[in-house]
């Protein structure tokens, strides 16, 4: 379509999180324009760009008059960057508007009988435990380690700040860009399988404060890095980011991905100096007691939660919903690293976990080790057939079904699988309302009543939101 320049009174918020408001084009006709960074309250100058679904898509030009509730944006990246859609914004609105979005995904459920607890709010700042940036270069021949522009499809700019993980993250970038300037390599390019060096993901343990780096290179063999470069590589870290203190550790890894056109992609890490895990520790209290720490390992690519505050108000708000007691038997699905489960031990009578990642299992496997636990049992595999091989070996039905499943949600077999367990409580974790949403009306209809929702904030600055329902029958 014809590129038009519209101005446009910023109303509401896409799903997406960008402004949406009215524009009238030349000819007078009136228009719903999404303009990507303006808030409700702005009146904005915007590039009309394309139309999908009936909403014209746009870039800001310029802020032509801002939004009482605007405010200054902390990073210098702010816009061009992918990551952070709110900066403009205080918290609190944030907050209102990730309630409003809850609620209009579960409106068709939420009865007067159904409890609404109000959105759990986070640390706004430095709490991401983990981030992946990408290595990238242009025709000219620049270098950019970073994150992915806004709006772009892999383009990339160089990162000097960011606030949302802890500083030694920006620190870690520039340390590997000065390395990668001297070691002569290229960045990956998909499109010829030409090049190295593709993507750099930075762990920590908050409360231990270990550290971890991997560096994640192309499989293709003309591209190998030899032993020098991995060797100049792990001494840039070792001399820049390496904890002074002896009780904190750096792991550094060299993962290798392996693509053949037609066959699935392959993973293979090697450990190039430390532990092969980090490690990090989260505090719950247990009844009648002052908040006890529990230890986690976490391999490189397993999964934690992102915000390590934030999973302990989620976990403590989940097991409190659940009314958990010495007798339960509670099956903890999508279980991961095994965090909701142990967290769950010790107020109960059993946990089963079940988790498809190989790595997951044996991480989760391990943190029972760690924290002494005998009442947990990992069950390895997909949930859908785990559920059916137990349904087989056992008689038992769970008095509390927890599920996290990944943003996708639940498929229709795991569904299935949940209501043939017939246990009376049910709390589903998600970092997707959307999908959430979608999935109840199948646990409805399969007997299910929705009896509370607590929505947490784990990503303060973004449009995302954790949200925990708790249903019974």
């Amino acid at each position: 379509m014809k590129q038009r320049l519209v101005e446009v009174s910023i109303q509401k918020f896409s799903k997406d999180g960008y402004g949406i408001g009215s524009a009238l084009t030349a000819d007078d006709r009136q228009i719903e324009v999404e303009v990507p960074f303006a808030i409700p309250g702005d009146q904005a100058s915007a590039l009309l760009t394309k139309k999908k679904k009936g909403l014209y898509q746009s870039r800001l030009q310029a802020i032509t008059s801002p939004s009482p509730n605007r405010i200054e944006a902390r990073c210098i990246h702010f816009a061009a960057c992918g990551g952070c859609r709110w900066q403009q914004m205080p918290y609190e609105l944030q907050l209102q508007q990730k309630e409003e979005w809850i609620k209009s995904y579960l409106k068709p459920y939420l009865h007067d009988d159904v409890s609404w607890h109000s959105i759990i709010p986070s640390a706004p700042w430095h709490y991401r435990n983990k981030m992946e940036l990408t290595f990238s270069s242009d025709k000219a021949g620049h270098r950019y380690l970073g994150l992915i522009l806004a709006g772009t499809r892999g383009h990339v700019f160089q990162m000097q700040e960011c606030y949302l993980p802890s500083p030694w993250f920006a620190e870690t970038a520039q340390v590997v860009s000065r390395w990668w300037n001297e070691s002569g390599l290229e960045a990956y390019y998909s499109g010829k399988d030409t090049g190295s060096l593709r993507t750099l993901t930075l762990r920590e343990g908050q409360r231990t404060g270990d550290r971890m780096v991997m560096l994640t290179v192309s499989g293709n063999a003309h591209y190998a890095l030899n032993k020098q470069q991995l060797q100049s590589f792990v001494q840039a870290l070792r001399d820049t980011i390496e904890p002074k203190d002896p009780l904190q550790e750096l792991s550094i890894f060299l993962r290798i991905q392996q693509i053949a056109k037609g066959r699935p992609t392959n993973f293979y890490e090697m450990l190039l100096y430390g532990p092969d895990h980090i490690r990090e520790t989260l505090y719950l209290p247990v009844e009648g007691q002052p908040p006890q720490p529990l230890h986690f390992r976490i391999s490189p690519s397993a999964f934690f939660q992102p915000n390590t505050a934030q999973a302990e108000r989620l976990y403590e708000r989940a097991l409190k919903l659940a009314d958990l007691t010495s007798d339960s038997l509670v099956y903890d699905l999508y279980c991961g690293t095994g965090t909701l489960g142990i967290c769950a031990a010790k107020h109960v009578k059993q946990v089963v976990g079940i988790e498809l990642s190989p790595e997951s299992v044996l991480d989760a496997r391990e943190n029972l080790k760690e924290n002494g636990l005998s009442n947990v049992v990992i069950r390895a595999g997909d949930v859908g057939q785990v559920l059916a091989n137990l349904a087989q070996e056992t008689k038992q039905h769970p008095d509390v079904v927890m599920v996290d499943p990944p943003r996708a949600g639940l498929d229709p077999k795991a569904i299935e699988h949940v209501l043939a367990l017939q246990a009376p409580k049910l709390i589903y974790i998600s970092c997707n309302p959307a999908t959430q949403a979608a999935n109840l009306d199948p646990l409805l209809k399969g007997g299910y009543r929705l009896q509370a929702v607590q929505p947490v904030d784990q990503f303060p600055q973004t449009v995302h939101v954790e949200n925990i329902v708790v249903l019974t029958c």
